[in-house]
């Protein structure tokens, strides 16, 4: 799973170049049916390309948050990562000794 998680960045990428050459192949193709999917094609990639400048713009605004959140209380962040360290540490243990009954 954590491979698909990696790969899906990727992925779109090559979604996007795919349809780009698609749309590069068909630049000489005349219809309207042709002409009306190139437009639509064409949208989708614009819309794509501002969502993902959307997401990274509000993923790096909470990451400044967070990094300031951090720098005013570094004693609390510690004991929240301790806290989600334990508490991950414990669910997996736990699930590894279910898993070897």
């Amino acid at each position: 799973m954590n491979k698909h998680k990696e790969s899906t960045p990727n992925d779109i990428g090559e979604l996007a170049e795919d349809a780009r050459a698609l749309m590069a192949a068909t630049a000489d193709v005349a219809g309207e049916k042709v002409t009306e999917a190139r437009k639509r094609l064409s949208a989708a990639l614009e819309r794509g390309k501002e969502m993902a400048g959307n997401v990274r713009d509000k993923a790096v605004k909470g990451a400044k948050v967070v990094h300031q959140k951090v720098q005013e209380n570094p004693y609390q962040a510690i004991a929240i990562g301790v806290g989600v360290g334990v508490l991950i540490g414990y669910f997996a243990a736990r699930r590894r000794s279910r898993d070897a009954d």
